[in-house]
């Protein structure tokens, strides 16, 4: 069964989450605020978490952050902030999908399970190692090396760049990465490709701000470059 941690100051939108993700085989935790969800999530080792932003006792980007210190866990904000500029904090921060609210549960379900998807093993075959002048990336290990050392990605980090490493040497258009990555219903979320090809140079680009590896095609897509 699937576990997810709910994280939400306000005990009608937990009740409502867990109800539902209960009616369909979910096993649920609860959390009111990050210090508790922390605590959980190390503790009950959460397939996915829910989490709202303003929580009473810290930020949830700060909480994010707190996760993204071990653990590679799916993360969908849900949250009523609705600036782009905080969304692209969070994203930044670690997380896998933003949904402001109000909300659609039907919506909040789909991603959710887009989410759980992206972290499970890809299959092997055709499976590859990759190597660049800077990093190495094992596409049937799902790892990723820089210098020797392990690069900690995201689950959808890492979707978005199995998606690119197949396709080495071709461009991806922005429709196609979008859909193999976040699903049909995020076409026109061009600014998920900008945050996420942002932060897949920073962690592995020599020169993130002249990358050779992740170059961008202006308009049409990205193409990854051994």
């Amino acid at each position: 069964m699937t576990r997810v941690l709910v994280v939400d100051d306000e005990p009608q939108i937990v009740r409502a989450l867990v109800i539902n993700l209960k009616a369909r085989a979910y096993e649920v935790d609860a959390a009111y605020d990050g210090a508790q969800a922390l605590e959980l999530a190390a503790a009950r080792h959460p397939d996915v978490v829910v989490l709202d932003l303003g929580l009473p006792d810290m930020d949830g980007v700060d909480v994010i952050r707190g996760l993204r210190g071990w653990t590679r866990v799916p993360i969908i904000v849900l949250s009523a902030r609705h600036a782009s500029d905080e969304k692209v904090e969070a994203l930044d921060a670690g997380a896998d999908d933003y949904v402001t609210k109000p909300f659609g549960m039907d919506e909040l379900l789909a991603r959710m399970r887009a989410a759980v998807r992206r972290a499970e093993p890809v299959d092997e075959e055709g499976a590859a190692v990759v190597v660049t002048d800077s990093f190495t990336v094992d596409l049937a290990a799902k790892k990723v090396q820089r210098d020797g050392a392990d690069v900690r990605l995201t689950p959808t980090e890492w979707h978005l760049l199995e998606v690119l490493v197949r396709n080495a040497g071709k461009l991806v258009g922005q429709t196609q990465l979008l859909q193999e990555v976040w699903g049909p219903a995020y076409r026109k979320e061009t600014n998920y490709l900008r945050v996420y090809l942002a932060q897949l140079r920073r962690k592995l680009e020599t020169d993130p701000s002249h990358p050779k590896h992740f170059v961008t095609e202006p308009g049409m897509g990205y193409r990854f470059e051994p």
